[in-house]
């Protein structure tokens, strides 16, 4: 069963993560093109998807100690270069960039095939539970960074 949970995850790669998605008929606008608003649903997927495969469930962090942990997206960047259409597999990959101090900085990519659709910069705010930032603890920016 984990093999199952793991491909449905994704996969690690150095310094990051691939995901592999399908577009299904919901992401469409009436053109039949991928709404733009849905690209933010894939790359927030990939980036849930890469902290389970490192072992660092949201859920999780938020308990693991008497601060809590929390990630939120501070700033993102994004370059929308060629839409996707229904029935496209996407893969999408995000590597961190810097992990440490209050923020990470994580790069991602959609891509159909070789072709890129999509790319963004993300900037990451590590806060508490209570809303305040909060450093990275060590132990969790290594696993970003390998």
């Amino acid at each position: 069963m984990t093999d199952i949970i793991v491909s449905l995850s994704g996969e690690l790669i150095e310094h990051g993560h691939r995901l592999v998605q399908r577009v299904y008929y919901e992401d469409t606008d009436f053109s039949g093109l991928v709404y733009h608003a849905r690209y933010l649903h894939f790359l927030e997927r990939g980036r849930t998807d890469y902290l389970r495969c490192l072992g660092c469930e949201q859920s999780a962090l938020l308990t693991a100690d008497e601060e809590g942990l929390v990630f939120v997206v501070h700033r993102m960047e994004i370059d929308f270069k060629t839409p996707a259409r229904m029935d496209d597999v996407l893969t999408i990959t995000t590597i961190t960039e810097k992990a440490g101090g209050a923020k990470m900085v994580l790069n991602q990519e959609i891509r159909r095939g070789e072709t890129l659709l999509v790319a963004a910069k993300v900037i990451i705010a590590v806060i508490n539970a209570k809303g305040r930032p909060r450093r990275l603890p060590e132990t969790v920016a290594e696993k970003f960074l390998k």
